[in-house]
C-alpha cells in the first residue's frame, strides 16, 4: 500500500505544491496531506485504509452525506446517456427551473462550473449594467480568485499568509475597494468619494472564508439600501449558505420576509451536488444584459452539463426539511461537543455559527471580522487538527474555514467525535 508522504512526494513533481488548490497543502498546519481514496456516508477513507469522520463534506456540497443512492443514480443514469453534449441539455432545464421555483427573487439562472465564474460573471454584469469600473468588497470575504477579488480575501489567502498575488494588474486592483467588513459608515463614504463610480457592492451572505463571521443586525439590508441610493448592484455571494443553511439559503432564512432582495446571487457547492457546478442568478432584467440576450459576454464548454445538473438536481430534491432539522440538531450537538472540551482544558476559544454552518477560534476575544479572526492561536489549531486526524475525525486544515456537518451524521459518528475531542482539546492547551 502507497503512503500518503509517498504520494504527496510524487505529487509535489507533477503539481504546484503537490496539489490542484493550495489549503489542500497543509500549509496551515504541517505534516502530509491525506490522499482521499473514497468516502460513504459520513466516512472518508484515506489511501492507506485510514477512517475518518468527514466533517468538511467537499467544503461543503455533500449535505446529504457522501454517495448518496439518490445522487449515484442520477449521475449513473445521465452519464449513460454521455457527461456532456456541449449543448442545451434537459437535466440543465430541470435544474435551472428547480431554482427559480425555489428563490423567490430569481427568474433566470445561468450555469458556470465554478464559483470563481459565478462571482466574475456577476460582477461582469454589473458592470455592463451600470457602465461603472469599480467595486467594493470587504476584508476576508472569498468570492474565488478572479483578479479584481484576490484583495484580502481570506480563506486560502489568509492559512498561507499572502496579502494578495502577484500577477493582478495595478488597474485591476485600483478598482477595487477593500473595507473592512461589518462598517456600514465606511460603505457610505466609500460611495461618497467614488460618487457615481462603484459598479457594485459583493458580499459573501454570510462570511465563511475567514471562519464563519455573522452579519451585524441589518448589515446586508443596510448594504441593499446604500447600493439602492447610489445606483449600484448588490451582488450576494451564497456559494457556501445557499442551500445548506435552509431550503433557500441565506436569503430564504433571513430576507425574503423584510421586503428586499440583492440584486444578484451567486451559488456553488450544493448546487453542484459534489460535481463542478455553480451558478449566477437574479432577475429576468439584469440576467438578461448576458449573452446570448443581452451584450455582455459569458460562456463555458462544460457550463451546465448533465452529469453535474442530475447530480444538483438530486441534492435538492433530496434536500428535504426533515435533512435542515437533522443538519441544526447536528451542528448543534457538535458544537457544544467541542466547546465542552476546550472549556474543559481552559483553552480559549468562540465558536461563531450561523444556522448549521460553524467555525471555531482559537482566541478569548469576539470575532467580528477579519483582523480579530487573524488574532487567534493558529498554532493551537494546529496541535488540535493533528490529534483529531490521529483519533480518526477529518476537518479543514485551516483554522479560517467553516466546518460542515451532513445528514449522514449519527450517533456512530458523535462516538467518534466525544472520543476525539477532549484528546485534541488537550493538545491545544499544551502550547
Amino acid at each position: 500500500m502507497t503512503s500518503n508522504e509517498e504520494l504527496f512526494a510524487r505529487a509535489k513533481n507533477v503539481m504546484p505544491g503537490g496539489v490542484s488548490s493550495p489549503v489542500r497543502a497543509y500549509g496551515a498546519v504541517g505534516g502530509t496531506p491525506r490522499f482521499a481514496a473514497k468516502a460513504e456516508g459520513a466516512w472518508i477513507t484515506d489511501a492507506e485504509g485510514k477512517q475518518y469522520v468527514d466533517l468538511v463534506g467537499s467544503w461543503g456540497p455533500m449535505i446529504l452525506g457522501h454517495a448518496h443512492p439518490a445522487v449515484l443514480e442520477a449521475i449513473q443514469r445521465t452519464a449513460e446517456r454521455s457527461s456532456s453534449f456541449g449543448a442545451p441539455c434537459l437535466p440543465e432545464l430541470a435544474l435551472a427551473e428547480k431554482i427559480v421555483t425555489m428563490v423567490q427573487p430569481v427568474d433566470r439562472v445561468r450555469f458556470t462550473s465554478s464559483g470563481t465564474e459565478a462571482v466574475m460573471t456577476a460582477v461582469r454584469l454589473a458592470r455592463g449594467a451600470t457602465g461603472r469600473d469599480k467595486i467594493i468588497k470587504f476584508a476576508g470575504c472569498y468570492h474565488g480568485h478572479s483578479d479584481s477579488l484576490l484583495a484580502a480575501a481570506g480563506s486560502g489567502v489568509a492559512t498561507l499568509g499572502l496579502p494578495d498575488s502577484p500577477g493582478v494588474t495595478r488597474g485591476t486592483a485600483a478598482d477595487t475597494i477593500v473595507l473592512p467588513y461589518g462598517r456600514l459608515d465606511l460603505v457610505e463614504e466609500a460611495f461618497t468619494a467614488d460618487d457615481g463610480q462603484v459598479a457594485a457592492v459583493v458580499t459573501e451572505a454570510v462570511p465563511a472564508n475567514m471562519g464563519v463571521i455573522v452579519p451585524p443586525e441589518g448589515f446586508n439590508k443596510g448594504l441593499r439600501e446604500i447600493c439602492s441610493r447610489h445606483g449600484a448592484k448588490l451582488i450576494m455571494d451564497e456559494v457556501l449558505t445557499g442551500f445548506r443553511v435552509g431550503p433557500t439559503g441565506y436569503f430564504g432564512a433571513a430576507v425574503k420576509d423584510e421586503g428586499w432582495a440583492p440584486d444578484l446571487l451567486t451559488y456553488g457547492k450544493v448546487v453542484g451536488g459534489g460535481v463542478p457546478m455553480s451558478a449566477v442568478a437574479g432577475g429576468a432584467e439584469l440576467m438578461d444584459l448576458l449573452a446570448p440576450a443581452g451584450p455582455v459576454y459569458q460562456a463555458g464548454t462544460l457550463s451546465g452539463n448533465p452529469v453535474a445538473s442530475a447530480a444538483g438536481l438530486a441534492t435538492l430534491e433530496n434536500a428535504t426539511p426533515e435533512v435542515y432539522e437533522h443538519l441544526d440538531r447536528a451542528s448543534e450537538r457538535l458544537r457544544a461537543l467541542i466547546a465542552d472540551a476546550l472549556s474543559t482544558e481552559g483553552v480559549p476559544h468562540r465558536i461563531n455559527n450561523w444556522g448549521n454552518l460553524f467555525s471555531v477560534f482559537f482566541t478569548a476575544d469576539e470575532v467580528t471580522d477579519y483582523d480579530s479572526a487573524k488574532t487567534q492561536d493558529t498554532a493551537a489549531f494546529g496541535r488540535f487538527f493533528h490529534t483529531l486526524l490521529d483519533e480518526g475525525v477529518w476537518i479543514a486544515p485551516s483554522s479560517f474555514e467553516a466546518w460542515f456537518v451532513s445528514d449522514a451524521l449519527g450517533d456512530r459518528e458523535f462516538d467518534v467525535l466525544a472520543a476525539a475531542l477532549p484528546k485534541a482539546a488537550k493538545a491545544a492547551a499544551r502550547g
